[in-house]
């Protein structure tokens, strides 16, 4: 039970990171969070989109595996 919440809120934790890798990566927001300048944001753009479609199909695992109860634990692994 304790790690399937745990395993929940690392998927949890893997969708914030895509929110602010693929949505927040160019706002004020962004730059804060990353330490960022505007125009290093700007040049890397694309780069930190593929890091957060990457850390999308983590969550994406994760959760899935949670969906799969008992059966998904080596999914859940894999995926961790």
């Amino acid at each position: 039970m304790i790690a399937n919440v745990l395993v929940g809120l690392v998927a949890l934790i893997h969708l914030y990171i895509v929110y602010l890798e693929m949505v927040l990566w160019d706002t004020p927001r962004g730059h804060q969070a990353f330490k960022l300048t505007p125009e290093f944001a700007s040049a890397s753009k694309v780069l930190a989109a593929n890091q957060g479609l990457y850390n999308g199909f983590l969550a994406a695992g994760l959760i899935w595996g949670l969906y799969l109860g008992a059966a998904g634990f080596q999914i859940k692994v894999f995926f961790l």
